[in-house]
């Protein structure tokens, strides 16, 4: 896959920048300054957003949460015409300043192909990558009538189509046919009365002609390089650089203020979640490692991922349906009641699970009051996870209808074109965001969560956006790399530990208690801690936030721990965290699996929970002996 168009980055010294996150219920602004040559956050400011009546115009909620700032630091950064850019002589203003919006409801797409599981599917990634929400993919093959294609185009009002369709010098004739769909469709958009909808067209470019005579007097026809060139090529960069051109044109110029507000800004506003996934690439890039980034909100779940030698592989996937507070009973809809008490060290009434879980619904701003009900949303957030790393699994794919040539060794690979491309034996880095994970009450939640939710192997460093600044960060690394970088490793991220996961190699069958791991680890005390951890446990070994040790792991003949089974790994430099520090995850089966009968499931539940200190016992207990 190809790398997306960048901008170049800005040249000039800067000091300081304010950025902004306009979400669709708080706008947050953050300063970050350069401090002894290292760029840092120095504090943060948040408002409501103003999009709505009375205000009617997103800059008053931007000098709200701007004017806080103010107050906190004792400087002035406003002014008549909004933030102040450069600096002044008399210290006001900042150097630049930067925004990203999901308020109004985001980027809303559909996306269309004439293969579904080859150019449309190519298409979706292209518009999640950009930030959008995917309403919907049509394709030719999506096995419904023509009617109801047409039906459904008219009936979700996007704010832009992407269309994609044939190789360069191919067949035309489908992609055509696309065309006169969306023509006779007579798409309106969400947003702009008296608007043209935008479409791109990102396909055979032999088809342009054609598309040009069927479309452009009815839509805003845009025309890109064709997203799938050839088959063993995705070219994705064109038309996600359309997508934000005309985000910026047609969905922000719609939003009350927002054309004030671009007018503050030298850089193009982002879409949040485009945002989010810059940082994240800007990342994986600057610490040379695979990363995968999961954002669970109340009504759905983006995940994130950065994979490949020169990390060409980025793909965001949007779990619409699940989330963990107006979207909680999808999840329960969808994993089942029994997947959820699975994590339940405790026995309860089904129905009264199922009102629990309701209410949340119904009163999507709450919190748990009682560990059993907290217990109760991390169970469901476990599913959350689970569910949606599971649906991005499936579209983090190679191309699809690509040929390729085997040798011997491939024979016994069971992989190929379509195949997810996301290896968890080689993933550095899993960054959490979203209120159940940055703010549970002890970080060891968080990082068992994603443990639990993921099933990492190997190697693995478990993090949590502590204030979600990724957005901002996000635009702040299309111009300035190095200062993104910088407070998202030192100010964004909460280190909570490296996972240490050995897995059961295939044919294996180990049981509980049989011989699986020992670690030795060299800490920067000069002290040496050796642990041997049988199978189905947890244990840790402490290490700080920010110290290292030097480990080595022998594992048994029934596990893996990335070079093969049996074999010894060594790593000089492993970071521990707040969450425990080293965390040994002994119960390597996949997929996970939990004793199926209560008594004994209770039983692991606990002792796992013991193991990390992730609740308090004592209350937890009580529970138990009610139950």
């Amino acid at each position: 896959m190809s790398a997306e168009v960048k901008r170049e980055p800005i040249t000039r010294e800067i000091n300081s920048i304010i950025a902004t996150d306009c979400g669709s219920t708080t706008t947050k602004a953050i300063l970050i300054e350069k401090v002894d040559g290292v760029y840092r956050l120095i504090n943060r400011g948040e408002s409501p957003t103003t999009v709505e009546a009375p205000f009617e115009d997103v800059t008053a909620g931007v000098r709200n949460a701007v004017h806080e700032l103010e107050e906190l630091v004792g400087r002035k950064f406003l002014g008549p015409n909004g933030v102040v850019t450069p600096t002044q002589p008399d210290g006001s203003g900042v150097d630049i300043y930067l925004s990203t919006s999901s308020a109004g409801g985001g980027l809303q797409m559909m996306v269309a192909g004439v293969v579904k599981s080859m150019t449309a599917e190519s298409a979706q990634r292209a518009a999640l990558g950009a930030g959008a929400i995917v309403m919907d993919v049509i394709s030719i093959d999506d096995g419904r009538k023509q009617h109801e294609k047409i039906e459904r185009i008219r009936h979700l009002r996007p704010d832009m189509i992407l269309v994609s369709g044939g190789i360069d010098g191919g067949t035309v004739s489908h992609v055509v046919e696309l065309g006169e769909l969306i023509s006779a469709a007579e798409p309106k958009p969400r947003l702009g009365i008296g608007f043209q909808l935008p479409i791109i067209f990102a396909g055979n470019r032999d088809a342009r002609k054609y598309m040009t005579d069927i479309l452009s007097k009815k839509v805003d026809l845009r025309i890109v390089d064709n997203l799938r060139p050839v088959l063993e090529m995705e070219n994705l960069g064109p038309a996600r650089e359309e997508i934000h051109n005309l985000f910026m044109e047609h969905v922000m110029a719609q939003a009350p203020g927002y054309n004030k507000l671009m007018r503050w800004t030298e850089v193009p506003i982002m879409p949040t979640p485009g945002a989010v996934g810059k940082i994240i690439q800007t990342v994986a890039v600057q610490n040379n490692i695979n990363i995968i980034g999961v954002d669970i909100g109340g009504a759905t779940t983006d995940v994130f991922s950065v994979y490949g030698e020169d990390h060409e592989y980025f793909n965001r996937t949007v779990s619409a349906n699940l989330g963990m507070s107006y979207s909680i009973c999808n999840v329960l809809l969808e994993t089942g009641v029994d997947n959820i008490m699975r994590w339940v060290p405790f026995d309860i009434d089904e129905a009264d699970l199922r009102n629990r879980i309701r209410n949340k619904m119904i009163r999507p701003t709450t919190i748990p009051h009682t560990l059993q009900e907290l217990v109760i949303e991390q169970a469901c957030a476990r599913e959350a996870l689970r569910l949606s790393f599971t649906h991005h699994k499936s579209l983090a794919t190679g191309l699809k209808g690509v040929q390729k040539q085997r040798d011997i060794g491939d024979a016994f690979e069971q992989t190929g074109s379509g195949d997810s491309i996301i290896d968890l034996m080689h993933l550095g880095m899993i960054v959490g965001s979203g209120g159940v994970l940055s703010h549970a009450p002890r970080r060891q939640q968080s990082a068992l969560m994603m443990l639990d939710s993921f099933q990492l192997e190997g190697f693995t460093e478990l993090t949590v956006d502590s204030i979600f600044m990724t957005p901002q960060l996000g635009v702040l690394s299309e111009v300035h790399p190095e200062a993104a970088d910088q407070v998202f490793k030192r100010d964004c991220l909460i280190y909570l530990g490296t996972a240490i996961v050995p897995v059961c190699v295939p044919g294996s069958n180990p049981k509980e208690g049989d011989a699986c791991i020992t670690v030795v680890a060299h800490l920067p005390d000069g002290s040496t801690v050796e642990k041997t951890i049988p199978f189905g446990t947890i244990a840790c070994i402490p290490l700080g936030e920010a110290e290292y040790a030097d480990v080595t792991c022998r594992v048994s003949n029934n596990f893996d721990l990335g070079p093969g089974r049996g074999r010894e790994v060594h790593k000089p430099r492993v970071r521990g965290g707040v969450a425990g520090g080293i965390i040994i995850d002994a119960r390597g089966r996949r997929p996970f699996l939990l004793p199926t009968d209560k008594p004994n499931r209770i039983r692991k539940l606990t002792e796992w929970f013991v193991s990390l200190d992730i609740y308090p016992m004592d209350i937890l207990e009580r529970y138990m002996r009610q139950s």
